[in-house]
């Protein structure tokens, strides 16, 4: 009995600990849950199912009510409704209401917002953009008077030069947008036939501060004014009117214009002084610009690896499918993380790729040494008095206490980096009259360095120069001068060093960049009491080719934009403009560049309006891509807004109807397809012209295209073999379909063998 009651009484104590156990768990469950921090989130819901926006706003509530609970938990939750160009929104979340909602069946995907960050007077003229030129692509167009540029970055200086709407013609008429006024921004003053829109988006800002953002200690404002001045830039670029005499203290001193100088600005604030760009900020403003009828889209910002991909994580990518599919080209740069390869970013095969290269411009600080020679220092700005003969001292036999003591006071430094740092304010303070810095060249030519003591680049060997100077002269001196400009010869174009490369780090058979466009040392304006200065980046590549994309889409209405792309890579040029020297790439040391570096090659507006041929894509095509990236089919059919299976087997990415031919993994005799669309003459005749890559073979099927009264497109083949023996690094060639000269429609080819294949 005793016994029994024993084992009756521990086993009721065993139940009390276990419920007591499970309590315990349960509060921790919902204490944790209780603390989950809520983050930012976007919600795709792929292609609307409303042509009322009120209705798709309405089935946003919908799907968040049914995970909140209530109206207002729905209301205060959500920061943006996408209901125009595509539908989807948003909101607050935590990470377990985010995991809840991605399964819901009319989802496409979340994803938690991850910031991007921000990637002239002689530019056109170099591109033969020319005005006094009776023909051509910017008279055939009126200079892009009736196209629409939005710009998604940091908002616009209204009131420069490079703004005025002289001679504009009314608005287009199919224009929706809006002039929204703020801080120091009035909209009825502001804006203008020129500035046809201008709104800032802080939704997405304000939520990541949780409602403590302030504007004034970030030296924001929260208006459509820009701060930072990289809108101002990129939109005058683009688009900036004729401004005569525009110049930096003297420097780059000519007229203004943009690529379009007669085309129109919308300008979208996204991007915000220290803080980046906010997807669901991005996103609003794209949604927006789809309704207000813009033209092109120019995004002068970008990601870093490792990028996301374009259906399952990356939000900008499926607002951009949404705006081409509706016609509408938009135009990324490429990235700032050169030389380095697989750091291009925009990689998605709708989206028109920048890379950034140097043009037939030069400035050089003039750095006179004691004996009397001169050497020219680079990527360097100094508009002030020239710094008479000083003493010279080296970096390296200073302590900081020394620099501290005043040992450096109005001496020059001489210091070698192996990375860039500004040193520039810390020696100023402490009494140095100039700097010279030897290190490795970035090709970056900006005007935001202090012009009020001299801070000269020059490479490792003119810096060991200067050295041996230094330790074999008792008292080495030397002066430096005011920078001057230098154009044309012997300067030729090369690819910067800072222009993020190829291949492409997601579907590395999908080439980028597209194209290149000079992006160092651009003149335009900026929101300053000189009203001009020099920036540098694929930023400043990219809306020149913006401009050049709204010209095109002026004169052919009809294109898409894949077609657009091919145009601009299959008549790019490989050489310089004017001195026909291959185009180098600058790395360590200078090659010649490569599809990874540029693409098809310099945009070459001379030629782009008139291709011959082009190979396009639409519906169909992208759907090709997104099977053979793997993207599963319900994702693939809630971003195309029906029910879509991919065929099986599973297509070839190589088949993608890309304006070039990237074969990563090449082990086996391969064919690959292609098809070209006609946009030449009825009754062209064109012959196959190929450059190999080197141990490579190639045979084109069929080798002649004749493109009869009936004949809009022919598809031909391309079977690809092998000789290596062994793996390989990427070779590259080309293959030009030309009739005798009149066009020459030239694709680059880039193949890498792989008899062992290190990819699982």
């Amino acid at each position: 009995m005793g016994f029994s009651s024993l084992i009756v009484s521990n086993h009721r104590k065993h139940i009390a600990l276990v419920f007591i156990c499970l309590v315990l768990i349960l509060k921790i469950a919902l204490v944790s849950s209780a603390n989950q921090e809520s983050q930012i989130y976007t919600v795709h819901l792929g292609e609307r199912q409303h042509d009322d926006p009120k209705l798709v706003t309405d089935s946003h509530h919908d799907i968040l009510r049914s995970l909140l609970g209530s109206k207002k938990a729905s209301r205060e939750s959500m920061i943006y409704s996408y209901r125009h160009g595509f539908s989807g929104f948003s909101a607050k979340l935590t990470p377990s209401q985010a995991k809840e909602l991605s399964e819901h069946p009319d989802v496409v995907h979340v994803t938690r917002s991850k910031n991007m960050k921000l990637a002239t007077t002689r530019v056109n003229d170099y591109l033969g953009l020319t005005p006094s030129t009776p023909s051509g692509l910017l008279h055939e167009t009126d200079m892009g008077s009736e196209t629409i540029i939005g710009i998604l970055d940091t908002g616009i200086w209204p009131d420069s030069k490079s703004f005025y709407d002289k001679g504009l013609g009314p608005i287009p008429a199919r224009w929706k947008g809006q002039c929204v006024s703020g801080e120091g921004f009035n909209a009825s003053s502001s804006c203008n036939r020129k500035l046809i829109g201008a709104r800032y988006y802080a939704k997405g800002l304000l939520e990541k501060y949780n409602g403590t953002f302030n504007a004034t200690e970030k030296d924001e404002i929260m208006s459509p004014l820009d701060r930072s001045g990289h809108g101002t830039h990129c939109a005058s670029t683009a688009v900036g009117s004729f401004v005569q005499d525009a110049n930096f203290f003297g420097l780059g001193s000519g007229t203004a214009r943009g690529s379009a100088p007669r085309a129109r600005i919308a300008s979208y604030k996204v991007c915000w002084n220290k803080d980046g760009c906010y997807p669901p900020d991005m996103l609003k403003a794209i949604d927006h610009a789809i309704r207000d009828g813009v033209d092109v889209l120019s995004l002068s910002l970008g990601g870093t690896v490792p990028l996301e991909f374009e259906v399952d994580r990356t939000d900008f990518s499926i607002a951009a499918f949404h705006a081409v599919m509706k016609g509408i080209p938009v135009v990324c740069a490429g990235g700032n993380d050169g030389p380095h390869s697989q750091t291009v970013s925009n990689v998605a095969p709708w989206i028109i790729t920048v890379a950034a290269t140097t043009m037939d411009r030069e400035f050089f600080t003039p750095i006179t040494l004691g004996n009397n020679v001169t050497i020219l220092g680079q990527e360097a700005i100094y508009t002030g008095k020239e710094v008479g003969f000083a003493d010279i001292v080296n970096w390296d036999d200073l302590t900081n206490d020394d620099i501290l003591a005043g040992k450096a006071k109005g001496k020059i430094m001489l210091a070698f980096q192996t990375k860039p740092e500004d040193i520039a304010d810390y020696l100023k303070s402490n009494g140095v009259v100039g700097v010279i810095i030897a290190s490795r060249p970035y090709d970056i030519i900006e005007s935001g360095i202090s012009t009020d003591i001299p801070y000269v680049y020059v490479d490792f060997e003119v810096g060991m120069d200067i050295m041996l100077y230094f330790q074999t002269t008792k008292f080495p001196k030397a002066k430096i001068s005011p920078t001057k400009s230098f154009v044309g010869r012997p300067f030729s174009t090369k690819v910067a060093r800072f222009s993020s490369r190829g291949p492409n780090s997601i579907s590395p058979a999908i080439l980028k960049p597209d194209i290149a466009a000079p992006g160092s040392g651009i003149l335009a304006a900026v929101p300053s009491e000189e009203g001009y200065g020099f920036m540098t980046g694929t930023s400043m590549a990219t809306p020149i080719v913006s401009g050049i994309v709204a010209l095109l889409k002026q004169k052919r209405p009809d294109w898409s934009p894949a077609a657009i792309r091919s145009a601009l890579v299959t008549t790019a040029l490989q050489t310089d403009p004017f001195g026909g020297e291959p185009i180098s790439a600058e790395g360590s040391p200078r090659n010649p560049a490569t599809p990874f570096d540029y693409g098809g090659g310099l945009v070459n507006p001379g030629k782009v309006a008139d291709p011959g041929l082009v190979y396009d894509m639409g519906y169909d095509e992208y759907v090709h891509y997104l099977c053979s990236a793997g993207y599963k089919n319900k994702s693939i059919s809630n971003l195309l807004g029906k029910m879509y299976t991919c065929p099986s087997p599973t297509p070839s990415m190589l088949d993608v109807n890309m304006p070039s031919i990237t074969i990563p993994y090449l082990n086996e005799e391969i064919i690959v397809t292609r098809t070209v669309t006609n946009v030449g003459p009825v009754g062209s005749v064109y012959k196959a012209v190929i450059e190999p890559p080197l141990g490579i073979k190639l045979q084109v099927s069929p080798e002649t295209l004749e493109f009869g009264p009936n004949t809009k497109k022919i598809t031909f083949t391309v079977k690809v073999s092998t000789t290596h023996r062994w793996n390989t690094d990427y070779y590259f060639g080309s293959l030009t379909w030309t009739d005798n000269g009149a066009h020459n429609v030239r694709i680059p080819l880039s193949v890498r063998t792989r008899l062992f294949n290190f990819k699982i």
